[in-house]
C-alpha cells in the first residue's frame, strides 16, 4: 500500500477576492511527484483552502486510477479552521463552505485513509508559492 504526502494552500486577495489554490504531492521518500495550481475566481480564503484539497484529491484519484490498491494520504494545510472542520473538531456552520466540505468528504472515500494535519505557514512555502504565482499571473 502506498502513501502520499500532500501540501495544499489556498488564498484570496481580498476576502472575498480573486483566489487561487495550489498543491504539492510527494511520495513517501519526500520526492515531489506533482505540483498543481489553479485560479478559481472570486472566493474567500477558506473557500480557496477547500478548493486546493479538491484539486489535489482529484489529481490523486486520476494518478491512482490504474492501481489495484487504495492509497493512504497525509494532507498538510496551514488553515487550522479547515483542518479542524475536516477532523470534526469544529462544526460546519458556514453555508458557503458546506458544499466544498461535502465534496472533499466524497473524494476522501476513494482512498484507504486520508488524514489532515495543521502546519505553520512557514512549512507550507511551496504550496503558498504556487497560489501566489497563479494570482500574480491572473491579476495584472
Amino acid at each position: 500500500m502506498s502513501k502520499l504526502i500532500i501540501f495544499t494552500d489556498g488564498g484570496s486577495r481580498g476576502n472575498p477576492g480573486p483566489a487561487a489554490c495550489g498543491a504539492v504531492i510527494k511520495n513517501e521518500a519526500g520526492k515531489i511527484i506533482l505540483k498543481s495550481s489553479k485560479y478559481i475566481g472570486k472566493a474567500t480564503n477558506n473557500q480557496a483552502e477547500y478548493e486546493a484539497l479538491i484539486l489535489v484529491l482529484e489529481k490523486v484519484k486520476e494518478i491512482n486510477k490504474s492501481k489495484q490498491t487504495k492509497v493512504n494520504i497525509d494532507c498538510f494545510l496551514d488553515s487550522e479552521l479547515v483542518v479542524k472542520q475536516l477532523n470534526r473538531e469544529y462544526k460546519m456552520k458556514n453555508e458557503g463552505l458546506k458544499p466544498l466540505f461535502i465534496k472533499v468528504n466524497n473524494l476522501i472515500s476513494e482512498f484507504n485513509s486520508v488524514k489532515f494535519f495543521h502546519i505553520p505557514r512557514e512549512k507550507n512555502k511551496l504550496a503558498d508559492k504556487l497560489v501566489n504565482q497563479e494570482l500574480d499571473a491572473q491579476i495584472k
